[in-house]
């Protein structure tokens, strides 16, 4: 099976073509530097993301926190993550970089403030 991607790790952009076959990767080409290889190869056996989203916050200037992932997470995760961030609400003040879900779904990844936000 041949899969196209667009290798991100740089700003040129390459366009990567990758043969896999029964869950190995066989082939990367199309990639300009080394690291196109490593990205093709991880994005095709096993995705992860920065995910980015908000929390509703109680007491402060805006009704919402922006929020992230201390760390990628598995892309077959985001969902889960999300479900568990939307159960939420926090009080304000809240410093950036604040834990605001530790270890969320058990992937050994906090969900943090991306932003600090006092109390009025």
């Amino acid at each position: 099976m041949k899969q196209e991607l667009i290798c991100i790790t740089c700003p040129i952009g390459c366009h990567l073509t990758v043969e896999i076959e029964n869950g190995e990767v066989l082939s990367v080409s199309g990639n300009t530097c080394p690291r196109g290889v490593v990205y093709a190869q991880n994005e095709c056996l096993h995705p992860v993301r920065v995910l980015t989203s908000t929390v509703v916050i109680n007491h402060a200037l805006y009704p919402r926190l922006p929020v992230v992932t201390s760390q990628p997470i598995p892309k077959e995760k985001m969902f889960d993550v999300m479900r568990e961030i939307n159960k939420i609400t926090i009080e304000a003040p809240v410093t950036r970089n604040e834990i605001i879900i530790k270890n969320v779904c058990n992937l050994g990844v906090d969900i943090i403030a991306s932003r600090s936000m006092g109390r009025i």
